[in-house]
């Protein structure tokens, strides 16, 4: 059985996890995001796509201002803010569902979740700025601590392993202690094995096949899956462009949930929440 988590978030809610799989939606706010960039740059657009989101059923809305694509450039914290803060502030006023800041910035997280967001998720697992770990533990916003190597200009190169799901275990571990010792409560923070970041395409398969496995199991918190049109489903389907892999996605995603997955990020939400509530089906019939 996948075990029940609940996190607390800033504004006093609870957000729990594991009785069903819930849905992130990825909303991103650059012109140059690998999947959908350009899409939602306008301020009225923006908003209006993430309250269709919620409208789709997404429990969670990820705002992000910085493509993380590999060999995508870092953005200055002032543009990534300009980008971020009026969605967020927009959403904040209209949704109940949690928001989410998909950035290592501090100071973007600080003003993000001071703006109505209540989870940083973190790409770089506290690893690129020294100030984001004292962010998150002044504001007790939940964290998603999300494994990689380098940063996405370079990561490419750092994409070697022996045993990919003993060593994304071993380092994840290493990233929660960081997180403790900064006064980050473990029990606020979601683990991301982190597909497609610093891997080839066989270690993000064998990190989604293998979720449920002792290393990774032995961790102790709940996880975060973010297959979403990623490049490693090429592999299966061949060279299509990042719009033309969601049937891809689809399966990959059914795959993490039955694996153990509590938290599914994806760009489109009304086909996922689908397959996602099929998958958990499945998952309730597989455990009896």
């Amino acid at each position: 059985m996948r075990r029940t988590y609940k996190l607390s978030l800033p504004d006093g809610r609870a957000l729990c996890l594991g009785e069903r799989t819930l849905v992130m939606g990825i909303l991103n706010v650059t012109p140059d995001s690998f999947a959908d960039g350009g899409l939602h740059v306008d301020l009225g657009h923006a908003i209006d796509a993430g309250l269709a989101m919620v409208e789709s059923g997404a429990d969670i809305i990820d705002v992000g201002g910085e493509s993380t694509r590999p060999g995508a450039d870092e953005v200055p914290a002032d543009e990534e803010l300009r980008r971020v803060l009026p969605v967020i502030e927009g959403l904040a006023r209209q949704v109940a569902v949690p928001l989410s800041i998909d950035t290592w910035k501090a100071d973007v997280a600080r003003a993000a979740v001071e703006a109505g967001a209540a989870i940083v998720n973190d790409i770089s697992g506290l690893q690129f700025d020294p100030g984001l770990a004292g962010v998150v533990a002044w504001t007790r916003a939940a964290l998603v601590l999300m494994h990689t190597r380098g940063r996405p200009a370079v990561m490419a190169r750092h994409a070697t392993y022996g045993d990919v799901v003993g060593e994304v275990a071993a380092e994840l571990q290493a990233r929660l202690g960081a997180a403790e010792r900064a006064g980050i409560s473990r029990d606020a923070i979601i683990l991301d094995p982190g597909i497609g970041f610093a891997k080839g395409a066989e270690h993000s398969v064998a990190l989604v096949a293998r979720l449920d496995a002792t290393p990774l199991r032995a961790l102790g918190r709940p996880w975060l899956v973010g297959p979403s049109r990623k490049s490693f489903l090429r592999a299966a389907i061949g060279e299509r462009p990042a719009e033309e892999r969601d049937w891809a996605t689809a399966a990959a995603v059914t795959a993490a949930i039955l694996h153990g997955a509590h938290v599914v990020r994806v760009h489109r939400v009304a086909e996922m929440v689908q397959v996602a509530r099929v998958a958990d089906m499945i998952r309730a019939g597989r455990a009896g």
